[in-house]
């Protein structure tokens, strides 16, 4: 059971749940993603709506290249994608634009 749902609050990303490090809403022990109102996990949570999604952060670091957009670079499927921190070589945390 995760706690206490809520349906108002903000998402906090990152945040930290089982000793793992979340950078956008999860599926998780639940039939819908889910946020923490939390940096650290504490049954504080709720289902994510739209506008709840983590935001992809520009600029961001990839490989050798500085984006101030969503690229296509490294995905096989030609997708746009984008980074969910300022430095996706360290974090590689990214999600589809």
């Amino acid at each position: 059971m995760l706690g206490e749902q809520y349906e108002d609050g903000e998402c906090v990303f990152p945040f930290w749940y089982k000793k793992e490090k979340y950078y956008d809403c999860v599926k998780l022990n639940a039939k819908h993603k889910w946020c923490s109102l939390n940096t650290t996990f504490s049954g504080y949570w709720k289902y994510c709506s739209l506008s709840d999604f983590a935001p992809c952060v520009f600029p961001f670091w990839f490989r050798r290249l500085i984006y101030r957009e969503c690229t296509e670079d490294g995905e096989v499927f030609g997708r746009k994608w984008c980074s969910l921190t300022p430095n996706y070589n360290q974090d590689m945390v990214w999600k589809y634009c």
